[in-house]
């Protein structure tokens, strides 16, 4: 049995977990900053780094409380060294490294991509590689191939924006304000996904990459060409509706069709755009259709927290990896392909 306790600040969630044998949560705590940043229609970085120097020991320290654990009960310490905000992520990676140098508890850094991954395991005990996952978020829409609890390969990824950048922008252009993803879903909610036809971008030589520039181009000039939208609710739920579905369906799409490439029978969703009802609901349909298994966290393990990254963390001990110990560096953006190539 290991325990390990994770820390994430990528963003603009100061959080902070114990998890054992990367399965089982024993605490997740979780302080958001997200109605300060409301203020501002979204996440200020400057204000997000002084927010998370706040925080950090204070949820630390509920951690182990309510894991009932001392740092003796500790075998590691992980913590989300990127990709994120690099001030935000600063905070979090020196307080992992304090804690390691005063607890000589070894030290894992963890990549943000492969913690929303790992969010599954946390949900399904008998979930195990290889599996293909697709992270959807604010800055990430990734089509992965899990092979190994450390090992990954990018199947397909955006071009251009992420799907969770793309609602948050639509909603802020629609008047929702933030966070745009879960206000654009509430607003959709009883209207007509077909009324509006959007965009869907599509490359060709076998790529299925996503791109949703066009899609957000498209958004904005309905909205310049339609100013009445924003006040009559009822036109609002058919375009927010529509646009949902645009990008949604290409997610669905693309990742079955990746799944059928690889010839895997098996589909999870992670990142904060996973929580999306509709989204889910595609996968369901696509996976039930076919035979294959289906995995999707709750939508408090699909936003940032700190049980994905201890989970992580403890696959990473148990997997035999080296700690990354005091020499870690916070990174601001680094591939999960250079991840997995640092690992072995």
């Amino acid at each position: 049995m290991i325990r390990v306790l994770g820390i994430e600040s990528s963003c603009d969630e100061t959080a902070a977990s114990v998890v054992e044998d990367g399965r089982r949560i024993l605490s997740s705590v979780i302080a958001s900053q997200a109605s300060k940043h409301e203020l501002f229609g979204g996440v200020v970085p400057e204000l997000a780094s002084r927010e998370h120097t706040k925080a950090v020991i204070p949820v630390v320290r509920q951690a182990l409380a309510e894991a009932d654990c001392t740092w003796d009960d500790l075998d590691a310490i992980a913590v989300t060294y990127g990709p994120g905000l690099i001030g935000a992520l600063l905070v979090g990676v020196s307080a992992a490294k304090g804690l390691s140098f005063a607890t000589d508890l070894p030290l894992f850094g963890v990549h943000h991509i492969a913690a929303h991954v790992a969010a599954n395991y946390l949900t399904y005990p008998e979930l195990e590689p290889p599996f293909v996952c697709l992270v959807a978020s604010g800055g990430h829409s990734h089509v992965i191939r899990v092979e190994a609890y450390d090992r990954f390969s990018i199947l397909a990824a955006t071009r251009d924006d992420a799907a969770g950048e793309a609602f948050d922008k639509i909603a802020r252009a629609a008047g929702l304000g933030y966070p745009g993803g879960p206000k654009l879903e509430r607003a959709a909610a009883g209207g007509n996904r077909g009324l509006i036809v959007f965009p869907q971008t599509r490359f060709g030589g076998g790529s299925w990459d996503f791109s949703f520039s066009g899609v957000k181009t498209a958004a904005l000039n309905y909205l310049n060409q339609n100013p009445g939208v924003k006040e009559d609710s009822s036109k609002l739920a058919d375009f927010a509706a529509s646009y949902q579905y645009a990008i949604t369906k290409v997610l669905a799409e693309h990742t079955v069709a990746v799944t059928e490439e690889q010839g895997l029978k098996s589909i999870a969703l992670a990142g904060g755009v996973a929580a999306n009802k509709e989204l889910r609901a595609l996968f369901e349909e696509a996976c039930a259709a076919r035979g294959w298994e289906f995995y999707v966290p709750p939508a408090a393990l699909c936003t940032d927290n700190a049980a994905m990254t201890a989970s992580m963390g403890g696959f990473m001990k148990l997997a035999g990896q080296e700690p990354a110990g005091l020499g870690l560096e916070a990174i601001a953006s680094e591939s999960l392909e250079i991840y997995t190539r640092k690992m072995h």
